[in-house]
């Protein structure tokens, strides 16, 4: 699968990139991902960059998170607005709905003055079940929210503890009834398959179960043993109690099966939609456009350029004192092919050939087309009309590792 101590005065007129306008070549980001590093506890499976706060804190009674969103405000301001209004937020985590809504509402504001605010932007939040009530919700919405995405992973309770989620199944329809009331009718909800002891049944189940509560969103994701996690010291990959490769991948097709027939498009290869509610925001990251990151852990993409930031609060915290050095190495032209090809292809629609041949050449795109013709041979790969470059559902999606490994060591400059 599949992000102390206090620090002094941070104040001041410091820049973390050239206050330019965007280019032909790197057009200006015109999205903002914020991150909310907040959680009750760890999830078992969990590798981001977290801090736990512990059963009963929230931003209304937590001085580490409104220290938190004080230091992120001074981020947001210090950076360049380079010339275009951000068309979506979202805010991740962590769990960003143990925020205040005076704290959502002070970071949206910060933002809106920063870098303005398109009037149809999408401005996604993710919250976890058990963790709010509909006056919160309600005052995110009036903060401006428009789309929740909701971390249910499972609807059995022996999955639930097997994870370390904090919440029940029956919290799972209280906070979409919450949701709805609320007035906010773009809803995401996030499954986790391949998890240990889970059986088909049960994944059928969710999957049953998650349609029943009419999400205009499913975002589906395999496990994956990250190093580090509760997990990954628990359990070795391929070993029982979890499931086999040939399970997970049943588990793959069943969903890809399941949720097509209920109307959901398979657009991109973790995540379904009703048609018009794809991800306004993460298709941004799989079209290798450019964004601003906030906060502890979260990467940036502008003027061509990758940027990681800190990913605990102290060092986090001492990074803004130090005046947000920038210091990550130079994209080359393989890294921004590798980036290309490696996001593109998580996409249903793929990529234009004529796109790539433009930027990289056509040499660069015959390469390719050499290195992945093997995998076109045994179905995983498609190219329509020599135009269009794309990865079969469901098993090219399913063999994509496979395949992105390919091109990796084709291209890349190590």
């Amino acid at each position: 699968m599949a992000q102390l101590m206090d620090s002094g005065d941070v104040s001041g007129d410091v820049s973390i990139a050239p206050s330019v306008q965007g280019s032909d070549r790197f057009p200006a980001p015109d999205a903002a991902y914020v991150h909310i590093p907040f959680c009750r506890r760890r999830c078992f499976y969990c590798d981001f960059p977290i801090s736990v706060v512990g059963d009963t804190r929230r931003g209304e009674n937590s001085g580490a998170i409104a220290q938190y969103v004080t230091q992120l405000c001074t981020e947001i301001r210090r950076t360049p607005n380079l010339g275009t209004p951000l068309q979506t937020i979202f805010f991740g985590g962590g769990t960003p709905s143990l925020l205040a809504v005076e704290q959502l509402e002070t970071v949206l504001t910060v933002l809106k003055q920063q870098f303005g605010l398109a009037a149809n932007a999408e401005i996604s939040m993710e919250m976890d079940p058990g963790t709010f009530d509909l006056a919160h919700v309600q005052g995110y919405h009036a903060c401006g929210v428009n789309r929740i995405s909701l971390g249910v992973q499972a609807f059995q309770a022996e999955l639930l503890q097997a994870c370390g989620r904090t919440h029940q199944p029956d919290d799972i329809p209280i906070a979409v009834e919450q949701v709805r009331r609320a007035g906010i009718d773009n809803l995401s909800l996030d499954l986790i398959s391949g998890l240990p002891h889970q059986t088909l049944e049960q994944w059928t189940f969710s999957l049953e179960q998650a349609i029943a509560l009419t999400p205009q969103h499913l975002s589906v994701y395999d496990l994956i043993v990250e190093p580090g996690t509760a997990f990954a010291r628990r359990y070795k990959p391929g070993d029982k109690p979890l499931p086999s490769d040939t399970l997970t991948a049943e588990m793959y097709r069943l969903a890809q099966q399941t949720l097509s027939t209920a109307g959901f498009q398979h657009y991109e290869i973790s995540n379904y939609a009703k048609p018009g509610y794809g991800c306004r925001h993460n298709l941004r990251y799989w079209e290798n456009r450019a964004y601003y990151g906030f906060g502890m852990g979260a990467a940036s993409y502008m003027q061509g350029q990758r940027f990681s930031r800190p990913r605990t609060r102290r060092e986090y915290f001492e990074w803004l004192e130090a005046g947000m050095p920038m210091d990550d190495p130079v994209a080359t032209e393989g890294d921004r092919l590798l980036d290309r090809l490696i996001l593109g292809l998580r996409l249903a629609n793929g990529l234009s050939l004529t796109t790539l041949e433009q930027e990289f050449g056509h040499d660069t795109v015959a390469q390719i087309l050499t290195t992945l013709k093997p995998y076109e041979e045994r179905g995983w790969v498609a190219c329509q009309l020599n135009q269009h470059l794309r990865l079969s559902d469901p098993d090219g999606f399913l063999f994509s590792n496979t395949i992105l490994a390919a091109l990796f060591e084709q291209f890349s400059d190590d």
